[in-house]
């Protein structure tokens, strides 16, 4: 394989699933709304997973450590292995494994056992929406593929919106175990779907693990998940520290703070829709649209710190941009990863992680060196405009081979 390959032209055959396209589609969806759910709803109900086992805020932040570093090393790890499972066989083994790893947590006695237990609910996260990326795009036309993993990866958005404030309220009033325990149900209610509405796809039993490791030895590639590790951090450094801005600068009224926070969420989902349909018309176009448009926008959000009506516009655009991004670099994954599909799309939710990490902890040095919370806006900036400077790189390299990303035209 050459270092940059030249994305595919012309559609691959269309798999049908068995009971239509639409339920197939809303089972994937549903699926990553709620493995989204079991990620997010630790952050709202962290006060309550703290005091049940006796940590402070802070240790019990732990536990959200040990499930992004379960996704960082997941995401490979299992999709290496499962390089002979088809797409299917694989999706259902990870939703068990999640079930499995949510039911653990509830059942561990100690802080450190239910950090274990996190690890593990993590392991399968990556790959499950990166399959799940790949299995709604082999259902469309090569057109509509952008809008086929933008409505996938719209049940994140959905999950933040909806599953993490529902998973707060039972947290709080039933306990977190509870919640977890419903996470764990509705997983397997997802488990169902798939067994039921997912196509069932044929393995390649001849497929071996070295050659999926292999397959990633492909410059685009390589930038591509950079693009994500860096850009999508601007967003998390401002969202990890949003409410800490609305109640100590902002001093809007607790209430208002929820309003926000739905408005965060749907700007996420008209980011995830929006920049789905610019990616079947220009893929190049619809990544640095949402680069450059949330540079803007982190820019300018210190001066709105005291302006609630502005900020509440900041705090929608801000996601809506960088979220954006998500079906344009899932997408052009596709392209270029040949042979590398699976782990590819899987890495890329390694990245997001990643990036999730880096922007909370330049957040959080930023605000260590008394910078202030106006500087969050202008680390995200950086972190944005580093995303977009690796990707301009990527689309020069290729120009400078003549190579271009085509679009087919819209049906």
């Amino acid at each position: 394989m050459t270092p940059e390959t030249a994305p595919a032209q012309g559609s691959s055959a269309i798999v049908a699933p068995p009971h239509g396209r639409t339920a197939a589609l809303l089972t994937l969806t549903f699926g990553t709304f709620v493995v989204g759910t079991g990620e997010f709803s630790i952050m709202g109900m962290l006060p309550e997973f703290a005091t049940s086992l006796g940590l402070s805020p802070a240790d019990a932040g732990y536990a959200i450590t040990a499930y992004a570093l379960g996704v960082v090393v997941g995401a490979p790890l299992i999709t290496i292995l499962g390089a002979r499972l088809s797409r299917r066989e694989l999706l259902l083994l990870l939703l068990l494994l999640f079930c499995f790893g949510n039911i653990l947590s509830i059942v561990m006695p100690s802080p450190g056992l239910v950090e274990v237990a996190r690890f593990i609910t993590g392991l399968p996260h990556g790959a499950l929406f990166g399959i799940s990326a790949l299995v709604a795009a082999s259902m469309v036309e090569r057109s509509r593929r952008g809008w086929a993993v933008g409505r996938i990866l719209s049940g994140i958005a959905i999950a933040t919106l909806i599953g993490a404030p529902f998973s707060t309220f039972a947290a709080d009033h039933m306990g977190w175990r509870v919640a977890y325990l419903m996470i764990a149900i509705l997983g397997f209610v997802v488990f169902l779907g798939v067994w039921r509405y997912i196509p069932a796809d044929r393995p390649n039993r001849s497929n071996s693990p070295l050659r999926e490791v292999t397959a990633l030895n492909n410059a685009q590639v390589l930038l591509t998940l950079l693009t994500a590790a860096i850009g999508f951090g601007g967003m998390f450094a401002i969202y990890t520290y949003l409410t800490s801005v609305l109640q100590d600068v902002t001093q809007v009224p607790e209430w208002l703070v929820m309003v926000f926070m739905v408005i965060w969420g749907l700007g996420m989902l008209a980011g995830a829709n929006v920049g789905a349909w610019i990616v079947d018309r220009n893929l190049d176009l619809a990544a640095i649209l949402a680069l450059a448009g949330s540079v803007a926008a982190m820019v300018v959000f210190p001066v709105l710190l005291h302006n609630t009506v502005g900020l509440m516009l900041d705090v929608f655009l801000i996601p809506a941009f960088v979220n954006a991004l998500g079906p344009a670099l899932q997408t052009r994954l596709m392209d270029f990863a040949g042979d590398a599909q699976t782990l590819a799309a899987s890495l890329n939710h390694s990245a997001f992680n990643i990036a999730n990490a880096l922007g909370a902890s330049l957040g959080s040095q930023l605000l260590a060196w008394h910078y202030g919370y106006g500087s969050l806006g202008m680390g995200g900036a950086l972190l944005s405009l580093g995303g977009l400077g690796v990707y301009l790189l990527a689309v020069a390299i290729l120009r400078k081979r003549g190579i271009s990303e085509v679009r087919e035209p819209i049906s």
